[in-house]
């Protein structure tokens, strides 16, 4: 798996999004987070490091190119900090919903207050908020160009109806996601407009709620998780709705990633068949680097027409997948949908799934425990197994 020049980009071989800072830059954003270096000087060593990040992708062969999520210090950022209305603040932990497993978690390790965003006017998008990021890789000289964009659904799913958004702004769930479905939609048409073909959502809700765990609490706690996941399938499908037919929409879904740490388990059999059938998006990317995300059998039920990205590969530690289990477990997945619903030829199902990651490999900006070095063996890996079964 050596890695020279450019190499033709492969198809079937993808990675989700953000990538391990280069060590200036992860020094740079230290500094500035502790106020001893200002936001225009970490951009200018954004702006620096850019060339480098998407030479690396070029050069391994990937399909579709990111800025490998160097503007961000967590992968939810960008969005609803760019919207009027929200405001940035520590927020108590009070205020998240109790029976979200991240919260659970930092319940038990006594965080006390976590920074998150709360609606307190009207939502509204006032300027361009990723479309900079999309410029600025197409200076790159890129062609097929991924921005990935915090899901619309984050805020509410992590506080509710009741801690989400000033009742005196909103009154109901419905006013409030209008205004975000708007905005959304506001967003995606500006980077279309400006040559963007490709939008992934990052949401690990849908993961969180094939958690039994959490589905236990969610139940115990009086919340229904059957309408909570059709709300969130409704105000996805509200932002997908009659876009251009050009445009590609992914959504990835995982179970945590924060410096490796996973934070739910559980197989998508039970969300499966309405995340597969009913969301309106054209690529799954899944994660399927261990067994906490159970078998391939609930790939049965994917659409004719519709693209899952196997996430084989895992980013949470260094240590090399084998090349042969990553072809059968994508040879096993196309078994499972050519014999699905609907049946369809063998070579179609597999025509219709690629390889990935499970996940980024710096969800948030000080990374996972993982090198460079095996970042670049990891890519290198998904590249040469794509290149095995698809040629």
């Amino acid at each position: 798996m050596a890695v020279g020049g450019p190499t033709k980009p492969c198809a079937h071989a993808h990675h989700i999004g953000s990538l391990l800072r280069p060590r200036k830059l992860l020094q740079k954003r230290v500094a500035f987070h502790a106020g001893e270096c200002t936001a225009e000087e970490l951009r200018a060593l954004e702006d620096e490091v850019l060339p480098e990040v998407v030479s690396l992708q070029k050069e391994l062969g990937l399909c579709v190119i990111s800025d490998g999520e160097i503007r961000r210090g967590v992968y939810t950022q960008g969005i609803f900090e760019g919207l009027e209305g929200m405001t940035f603040l520590n927020r108590p932990m009070s205020e998240f919903m109790q029976y979200l497993p991240y919260v659970q978690i930092f319940n038990t390790i006594g965080v006390p207050e976590w920074m998150s965003g709360y609606c307190t006017g009207k939502i509204r998008r006032t300027r361009p908020i990723h479309v900079p990021e999309f410029l600025a890789l197409k200076q790159q000289e890129v062609s097929a160009i991924k921005i990935t964009v915090c899901p619309p659904t984050w805020m509410h799913s992590a506080h509710g109806s009741e801690h989400t958004y000033d009742h005196a702004v909103y009154q109901s769930d419905a006013n409030y996601f209008a205004d975000v479905v708007k905005a959304f939609r506001e967003e995606i048409q500006d980077l279309y407009d400006h040559g963007c073909r490709r939008i992934q959502f990052d949401d690990a809700v849908f993961c969180f709620l094939c958690s039994d765990a959490m589905v236990s609490s969610m139940e115990v706690m009086g919340f229904d998780h059957e309408q909570l996941l059709s709300t969130y399938i409704e105000v996805y499908n509200a932002v997908t709705a009659d876009r251009p037919r050009d445009l590609i929409i992914g959504v990835h879904s995982c179970r945590g990633n924060m410096k490796g740490m996973h934070f739910a388990e559980g197989g998508y059999e039970r969300i499966a068949k309405r995340l597969l059938c009913e969301l309106d998006v054209d690529v799954f990317y899944l994660e399927y680097d261990s067994d906490r995300a159970g078998g391939l059998e609930p790939l049965r039920f994917l659409p004719v027409g519709k693209q899952v990205v196997l996430g084989l590969v895992t980013t949470k530690s260094g240590e090399l997948e084998s090349i042969e289990e990553i072809k059968a477990r994508v040879r096993g997945a196309a078994d499972i949908i050519a014999q699905g619903e609907p049946p369809r030829a063998y070579e179609e199902a597999l025509g219709q799934l690629a390889v990935s990651p499970q996940c980024g490999f710096a969800s948030v900006f000080e990374g996972n425990p993982i090198t460079e070095e095996e970042q670049k063996r990891k890519l290198a890996l998904v590249v040469e197994a794509a290149r095995g079964i698809w040629g």
